[in-house]
């Protein structure tokens, strides 16, 4: 028999808008044709984050040419002829909602002989010459590893790079794509400070997958050793009933517990909730990085 899914408690409940500036976000989106992570991958955080008029942008289409078992993002053998005026368009955008924190991420294109790396790397330039004073934080795919590809997007000079472990390595050949892994992701993240060793960098784990503690705590020491300066840690929602199944809800004590024990290990901000995401909050989570480190 299947195992029976775990209620939803009453402290997991997303926040309304408030305020007039989701639909201002909105009309930017429409305005520019844009994709944002918010919409694709139904985000929780959507009606908080746009209400305080901050987004996610998702770069390089709407298609995903892999198929994480978390993710409601579409999928497909192959994503959109890739647009060259989104660089343009995106930092538009950014500049007409007065973004001083700028986050892209972006679909995989296993399809494109770059992967999009060259798009990629387009976007956020585009973002530093018409913001010089904003910071961006780019959420990268893999690359499949390519150290060249890498070089492309740290050369372009984002102030954060993320890239997502996702769950702990038991559970990442089910729950991801099989092309990603859980290795090749903290090599990710290493190769971005062999390149530049002055890169902040940041990753994420989703919880209640299915995982152990012992298992988050082994996460959480790779993702040190991988040199890591930011953790975020969320509860894992199922989007649909086609994704992972939720195998239990973390309480909002265990993740501060758990926010303890990665302070414990080194990291420079761990964020960790029912509802924190890799960007959530992602511009105060950077501010608070740097206001430590000029302190210490």
């Amino acid at each position: 028999m299947p195992e029976p899914v775990p209620q939803k408690p009453d402290w997991l409940k997303v926040r309304l808008p408030r305020t007039d500036k989701y639909g201002a976000v909105r009309d930017v989106i429409e305005k520019y044709r844009l994709n944002t992570v918010c919409s694709s991958a139904m985000c929780p955080n959507a009606f908080e984050c746009w209400d305080e008029g901050c987004l996610t942008f998702m770069v390089l289409g709407n298609t995903c040419t892999r198929a994480c078992r978390f993710c409601t993002v579409t999928h497909g053998a192959a994503g959109e002829p890739l647009d060259a005026n989104e660089p343009e368009r995106l930092a538009s955008a950014a500049k007409d909602l007065g973004l001083s924190y700028v986050v892209i991420t972006s679909v995989d294109r296993d399809d494109l002989p770059d992967y999009g790396a060259e798009h990629y790397a387009a976007c956020i330039k585009a973002v530093k010459e018409q913001l010089p004073g904003a910071r961006v934080e780019a959420i990268i795919p893999d690359f499949t590893g390519r150290l060249d590809l890498l070089e492309q997007v740290v050369d372009a000079r984002p102030d954060v790079i993320s890239h997502n472990v996702e769950t702990v390595e038991r559970l990442s050949p089910s729950v991801r794509d099989r092309r990603a892994g859980y290795y090749r992701s903290l090599d990710v993240l290493r190769d971005i400070k062999r390149v530049n060793p002055h890169m902040m960098t940041k990753s994420s784990l989703l919880l209640g997958m299915g995982e152990e503690d012992i298992e988050i705590k082994e996460a959480l020491h790779d993702l040190q050793e991988a040199r890591v300066d930011i953790v975020t840690l969320g509860q894992y929602l199922r989007p649909s009933i086609r994704q992972w199944p939720v195998h239990r809800y973390v309480a909002p004590g265990e993740f501060g517990e758990l926010a303890e024990y990665g302070r414990s290990l080194g990291f420079k901000y761990v964020a960790a909730g029912p509802f924190v995401r890799t960007s959530y909050r992602a511009g105060e989570q950077y501010v608070s990085v740097i206001a430590d480190s000029r302190m210490a």
